[in-house]
Formats: C-alpha cells, structure tokens, sequence
C-alpha cells in the first residue's frame, strides 16, 4: 500500500443523506495536522480540497497545504499519475 503524506484539516465529515436526501454534516477542525494517507482513500483532488474515504461509510473533505499542482508534481514524480 502506498502512502503520501500530507499536511490536511478536515473541512467537513459527511455521515450519510437526511430524507431530503441533503447531507449530514459534522463540521471539521481549525488546525493543521500532518498525516500519512492511503493513497486508495483518496477519491479526488481538487485547487483547495481532497476527498478521502472513512470509516463507516463516510467521506471527507480535507483542505490541504501545497495546492493542487504542487500535489500533482509530487504524485507524478512518485509514479502515480496517468
């Protein structure tokens, strides 16, 4: 399993749909933190965030430090881009 590892706060868990089918949400975390992430958990990447699976069927939208084409550099220099 390949790791990257990465400086995130979670912006927003999403737990599942209401009835009105809108998403419940548990708002994130104001600090930085750096973590090692499976890089099989991450399900895109956008300018600001990642998407990252979670346990019990979540996801969650983590902001990043870096931007988007500095984690695309360090993706391709490791071989894991198309």
């Amino acid at each position: 399993m390949k790791y990257l590892e990465i400086n995130v706060r979670t912006a927003a868990i999403i737990h599942g749909f209401d009835g009105d089918n809108r998403e419940i949400r548990e708002p994130g975390q104001d600090d930085f933190t750096t973590k090692l992430v499976a890089i099989e958990r991450i399900q895109s990447i956008s300018e600001q965030y990642l998407l990252v699976t979670g346990s019990h069927g979540r996801v969650m939208y983590w902001e990043y430090e870096g931007g988007l084409a500095q984690l695309r550099d360090r993706l391709d220099a490791a071989g894991l881009m198309l």
